[in-house]
């Protein structure tokens, strides 16, 4: 069976580190007023779960400073 190999352009990279600091961003931020305790907890494990998964990208960000993704899962 032949693998399809599909390459990533840096823009694509960009993009994919640009929404993971958005999510960064949202947690950095802190429980908006007007949300629900149990909506924020949602919001939270949500954001974190997908920081996750950018961090276990290796070497898919190299050259990036995946800090911020780091810190935001503690």
């Amino acid at each position: 069976m032949t693998e399809l190999v599909q390459e990533v352009t840096a823009e694509e990279v960009q993009r994919s580190y640009n929404a993971a600091m958005d999510s960064v961003d949202l947690l950095n931020a802190g429980k908006p007023e007007d949300t629900t305790d149990e909506d924020w907890a949602d919001t939270v494990k949500r954001n974190k779960d997908h920081l996750n998964i950018q961090l276990a990208k290796g070497d898919y960000y190299a050259g990036y400073d995946l800090k911020p993704f780091e810190d935001a899962v503690k």
